[in-house]
């Protein structure tokens, strides 16, 4: 029996996917992803599984454990390591680049992340306003 590991991230939150081969369960938090809330995070993280065709969809369950970050954040870390597990499981050039041309994001982590506070002001630019002129 097949099976994959991968990790998405996404600002603070990363997500641990385990694909393998069976009915074509999807589980995230131990949780069904058919009920996930809200709807926009369940949809994006479907993204991956709707550009596959069914028959494949229908030959692997996904295990996917996420934890830090927001709603969103977590549902885009989530929606690249399926992306990848994926990718990895059926090793197909031809997955890959649909998802390649669908959207970068699927495959590689966005590494953009907060900027740090600076000394002086409230937050990473701002600054406290001088007033002596």
């Amino acid at each position: 029996m097949k099976v994959v590991q991968t990790s998405g991230k996404r600002k603070t939150a990363v997500a641990r996917v385990t694909l393998k081969e069976g009915k074509g369960r999807v589980r995230i938090n131990k949780r069904p992803l058919e009920i996930w809330e809200p709807e926009i995070a369940r949809l994006k993280m479907m993204e991956p599984l709707l550009l596959i065709d069914d028959e494949l969809r229908n030959k692997m369950d996904i295990e996917a454990n996420v934890k830090g970050g927001g709603v969103m954040g977590q549902a885009d870390a989530v929606r690249t390591a399926i992306a990848k597990a994926i990718v990895e499981f059926t090793q197909d050039s031809k997955i890959r680049e649909r998802y390649m041309e669908y959207d970068r994001a699927l495959l590689v982590s966005d590494i953009r992340r907060k900027e740090p506070k600076k000394p002086g002001g409230r937050g990473a630019r701002k600054k406290r306003q001088k007033s002596y002129r």
